[in-house]
């Protein structure tokens, strides 16, 4: 055991463990869309990454989304290169569990991926998700250009104000810029300013693999307004 109470707050990144040069092994196909998870990305693709508590309920909930192309799981958004997911659960990496999602922007838009990741959880719980507790289910999106960012940022904005009419208290959704370019992918690549490191195989799309297996999402019931990314 690497850590005897699950961690609420982000550790000082100095005190982050010191992780690994080596790469996630991670070959073959997505099982069930049938494409490589590993860069390269499909032509044509855009893509974003997402945090929204356990991944392996946040992947199958953007695979089966019409026009998704590729996902895949990960941790991102702390310091610990290459973690394992212990060193993840320890608290002690301050990454958080996210998933890779490319898709069509031919046939679904950056709006419609945000609505999926809005409705797929809670995102007013902070470090946690349900019965889930630790700083690695914390919801995040880490944006790959300057638009998406804009786009989430003020998705959260119109959101919130369909989370706080039903009751509901403040998005505590961590949206960040800088995913992309030379080696965002992590254990794919080398580099990133956000690099998403690929999780341990047995982890990638697990809920195909075990269709019974755990998924600890709890959604809020609220439904996001149309025009989600306009300012109106």
């Amino acid at each position: 055991m690497l850590f005897r109470q699950k961690a609420v707050e982000l550790i000082d990144p100095r005190e982050t463990l010191p992780g690994r040069e080596q790469l996630m092994p991670i070959v073959g196909d997505h099982p069930v869309l049938g494409r490589p998870i590993v860069p390269p990305l499909p032509a044509g693709s855009a893509h974003a990454f997402f945090g929204m508590g356990c991944f392996w309920g946040a992947e199958r909930g953007f695979w089966q989304t019409p026009g998704v192309l590729v996902t895949a799981v990960g941790y991102q958004g702390g310091q610990t290169p290459n973690p394992t997911y212990a060193e993840v659960c320890s608290g002690r990496t301050n990454h958080t569990e996210a998933v890779l999602v490319a898709w069509d922007p031919a046939a679904i838009d950056f709006e419609a991926i945000l609505r999926v990741f809005w409705e797929g959880h809670d995102p007013t719980q902070g470090m946690r998700q349900g019965n889930d507790v630790g700083t690695q289910y914390r919801s995040a999106i880490y944006a790959t250009s300057d638009e998406q960012l804009a786009q989430a940022e003020m998705s959260r904005t119109n959101y919130q104000r369909s989370l706080s009419a039903a009751g509901h208290g403040e998005i505590t959704t961590e949206i960040r810029g800088g995913a992309d370019g030379p080696g965002s992918f992590g254990s794919a690549l080398l580099g990133g300013q956000v690099p998403f490191f690929y999780a341990e195989p047995d982890h990638q799309a697990y809920l195909h693999k075990v269709p019974n297996g755990y998924c600890g999402h709890g959604e809020t019931g609220v439904s996001c307004p149309i025009g989600l990314v306009s300012a109106g």
